[in-house]
Formats: structure tokens, sequence, C-alpha cells
């Protein structure tokens, strides 16, 4: 009888190492070993490995080498598994801090996106962390924040980053009344912290209001990002702002403006029209060529006064690649699979949905684009070089990007513009750590931090394209065509989730949406 009872306990042992995890996760575990795994640590060190890792009750305890590189491991000399503790076998494969999407919006009413469809998206691309800046309401977004942190739903953790001036039903500081003065935003400022609230998130107003407001915000100690809109960025740049107190810039509206050294204002056609997004977007794309050019005085002073203001820049190159290649964004081989129905109608040429600016978009829009984009990553790529933080954000959800997707196609172009695989890989975790004031919980892995992890069974610095969820084109020696990599695990709070799992359950709630009408994917103009 002790016989049998032995050997089923060692087939549970081994079993546990080698079955899938479960997509609402498994854990978390009063011991966490995760054995041979190369190290990317997000520091910017090298890849290092084997090594085992051990997590007890969520924080990493020990990060031991266990061998060298070809030579069988010597099994006596890894961490002991204690009673009730967990094996979790990745040998060869590269694990790596989880990720941190600083530019989110947690779907929207508009796409029919559901935080469930959003979330499973995140986690299945090892998004681990997510900073929100605007949704639905703050107590919409709070709540979601309060349930991640007690693992009630499979979420990455939320960082609440209030639209400046948002209400809903249960936070209404000024009882409808719009900001106008400093005293209004500077209460509202301190209802929004009392609430509950990470951080702001600025479009712009007037100089004296964003003055206020990011005067008391910083008293309070928490996080603000601006998209300096077009409608205030005449009067307040990324220049005022930083000076102002505002912790990180989004996109680059607001940095060329700062940047011009002989005008003052954008040159708009003189028909132009801010509600008519292909005049918005289009005359964005001939922007930078306005701006001071690469290392002249102006734009190195620039860059100057923003390094010794410790500001951070979320360029989110991804949300604006349509611009420059709409056939790309558009042809994206995971809407097929995994875009909702409702999302991808939203995406259609619109004059009302924001984004869907494809009125007239042709060649001579997308050359204006490149050259947009080839300036922009100039000035974000020496920004990094001088030792400025650069984070990662998606914004997805707009212009054919797609949750997780989108992040891992931002990690690509932070690559094109000229960041080394381990500069990007720290942009998306340790940077975002840093902006958000949490790099002694999470970013790197390290002795005393969170267990958040991304562990993939392919190289990302060799290839980010296998961090994608439909994985990386490869030829085998048999002539084989296969799909190397896609997350495997994503582990948050030492709760270890199987990412394909997630992403089988996103392409199930679509194929459900799909039923319920008949729902066929189609391209713009295209009948059935």
């Amino acid at each position: 009888m002790k016989k049998i009872t032995l050997l089923i306990a060692l087939v549970l042992i081994s079993t546990s190492m080698l079955l899938a995890q479960s997509a609402d996760g498994d854990g978390p575990h009063s011991q966490l070993i995760i054995r041979g795994v190369m190290l990317v640590n997000g520091n910017g060190a090298p890849p290092q490995g084997p090594i085992d890792i051990v997590v007890e009750k969520n924080i990493i305890k020990k990060i031991q080498v266990v061998g060298y590189d070809g030579v069988p491991i010597d099994e006596s000399k890894r961490p002991k598994l204690k009673a009730g503790g967990k094996e979790l076998d990745c040998n060869g494969m590269y694990l790596m801090p989880g990720f941190i999407d600083m530019h989110t919006h947690i779907g929207g009413v508009s796409q029919g996106a559901e935080p469930d469809y959003v979330f499973k998206l995140w986690m299945a691309h090892g998004v681990t962390t997510v900073r929100e800046v605007g949704g639905r309401g703050p107590d919409w977004s709070l709540d979601l924040k309060r349930k991640s942190v007690k693992n009630e739903i499979v979420a990455p953790r939320i960082f609440s980053y209030t639209g400046f001036g948002q209400t809903s039903e249960s936070f209404n500081p000024l009882n409808d009344i719009p900001i106008s003065t400093p005293e209004q935003a500077r209460a509202w400022v301190r209802a929004n912290a009392k609430e509950g609230a990470d951080g702001i998130k600025f479009f712009g107003a007037e100089p004296e209001i964003m003055a206020a407001a990011l005067d008391e915000n910083k008293k309070l100690g928490l996080g603000s990002a601006c998209h300096h809109a077009q409608l205030s960025v005449a009067r307040w740049n990324v220049l005022h702002s930083a000076r102002a107190g505002l912790t990180s810039m989004e996109h680059w509206y607001g940095l060329p403006e700062a940047l011009f050294n002989n005008r003052t204002i954008q040159n708009y056609p003189l028909d132009y029209n801010y509600q008519n997004e292909q005049h918005r977007f289009e005359n964005a794309g001939k922007l930078w060529a306005q701006a001071a050019k690469p290392y002249s005085e102006h734009w190195e002073k620039v860059m100057t006064e923003l390094l010794d203001l410790d500001f951070t820049i979320d360029p989110t190159f991804n949300i604006y690649e349509a611009s420059r290649d709409l056939h790309r964004a558009r042809r994206a081989e995971w809407h097929e699979d995994y875009t909702l129905p409702s999302l991808w109608d939203f995406y259609q040429p619109s004059k009302i949905s924001h984004g869907s600016y494809w009125h007239d978009w042709g060649t001579e829009q997308e050359v204006a684009w490149r050259e947009n984009f080839q300036l922009w990553m100039t000035f974000i790529n020496e920004y990094k070089n001088r030792g400025g933080r650069v984070t990662v954000g998606s914004d997805s959800g707009f212009i054919f990007q797609l949750y997780g997707f989108a992040f891992i196609r931002e990690l690509e172009l932070l690559r094109e513009a000229g960041f080394h695989p381990l500069e990007v890989i720290r942009s998306a975790t340790l940077n975002g750590a840093e902006a958000l004031g949490m790099d002694d919980k999470i970013g790197s892995v390290s002795i005393g931090k969170l267990a958040d992890f991304v562990v993939v069974d392919a190289n990302p610095l060799k290839n980010l394209k296998v961090l994608y969820g439909t994985g990386a084109i490869k030829l085998t020696e048999d002539n084989e065509v296969i799909r190397e990599g896609g997350v495997k695990y994503t582990i948050k709070d030492g709760i270890i989730y199987d990412a394909k799992a997630l992403l089988e359950d996103v392409k199930r709630q679509v194929d459900e949406a799909k039923a319920k009408t008949g729902y066929k994917i189609l391209q713009p103009g295209i009948k059935e």
C-alpha cells in the first residue's frame, strides 16, 4: 500500500511540472521554484543561465545559478522543493520580468471590448502591469484595480490615471461644474487623490489651470501623463508641462512644438478643421519636419532640459504605424482570430469613431508619416542614449492596434528606432516600474521583488516576434514551416497562467460573437 501511495505521489509531482497551467491561474503557492531558465533580468544585464528562481508567497527569495552552458546540471546543488511547493520546469526557456504597458485603455463602449477580453490579451502577451490613462470613469477603473490586487479576476496590476476633469456616478467633486479656474483645478486634483487614483491624464488646458493642477498633483505625490492636444499646445507644450511637474508625456504631441525655432504654431492649412480627423492626422504627419533639425542648437537645448528634469517619454509608436503603412496594420494576421466584430467595425473609415481617419488616405500621407517617424525616432533613441527614461505604451483599441499584440509591436518599433534588444526589454520593464515609482517591487528579477515574470520557449532577444501570441515563422532543418514561440507562461503575483490558454479563451469569445450574426472580417470597401 505504501509503495502504491508513493508511486501516485511521484506521478502527481512529475505531472505538476509538465501539464499546462489553467487560464484561470495556478497559485499562488507557498513556494514556487522555476527551474533552469535563461534570465533576462530587465536591468540591462545580458542573459544568464541556467538559473533556478525561488519564490515564496509572491516574493523572490533566491536566484541561483545551477550550471553552465552545455553541461548537465548537478541536481544535488539545486534549491530544494518544500512540502506543498510547486515546481515549474522551464529548462532552456527565457524568463523576463513581467511587462509594463504604460499607456492603456481598458476596452471601450464604442469598441465593444469588455475588460475580460482585454485583460486576457494583455496577459497572454506577458503584460502583468498596466497604467490606465483615462477610461469609463474613476469608480469603474478603481473597482477593477481593487479586484486585480486581490486576484479576483484574471488581470494585470492596474494603475489608474483619471482623465483631468472626468467625473462618474460616484465621483463628481465639483457638482458638474467644468474646471475653469486654478482653484477648481486644485480642488478636483485633491478629490481625485482622495478617491484613490494613482495619477492624472491631461490633454491640456489653459496655462494657469495646467500649472495649478500639476503643482497640486506634485504636492500629493501622484503621477501624471499628458497628451498635449493641438487645442492647447500652442500655449502649453511639453517643456511647460515638464517644468510644472508633469512626470510623463504620451505619444509625441507637444514635443515638436517645443522644438519650433522659426514659428510658434503648427503650419495648419487654412481650411483645417480639428473635428475632421483626416485633417488632424494628415497634418500631424508633417509636424516633425517643422521642428528644429536633429542635433541643432535648439534641439540639443530641449533635450538637455528634459533630461535634467528626469522626464519620462512614452512614445507609443505603434498606435500611429497605420499612418505610415495602413495596409500592414489592417492586414495583421491576428485580426481574423482575435479581433472582435465590434472592434473591427470601429476601425473602419468613419467621421465619428476616433482614429478611423481613412477618409482619403494614400501614398502621399504615408510618405510624410515615414519621414515623421524617422525624425521622431531619432529624438527618442538619442534621449535614451543620454540616460533619458523611455517606456513602452501601446494605446491599443484604436487604429487597427489590438491589445497585447500592439505591445509587442511597440517593442519592435523601439528596436527599429535604434534600441538594443536589451534596452527594449528594459524599457518594457524596469523603466516602466521607475516611472510608476514601483521599481522596488517590480520591473526586474531581484530578491525581495514580486513574482511577476514572462516565460517564452525561444530567445526574444534574437527575434522579438517570438513574443507575439501567433509566434514567429521558422523553417526547420527538415524543411517544415512552424510557428516558434508565443509567451508560454505569464506569472503575476506568483500565479501561473498558461498564455496560450488565455489566447484560446479570447478566440472563443471572438468566435461566439461572430456566430451570433454570421460575421466575417472584410477589408474596407469590400462587399461579400
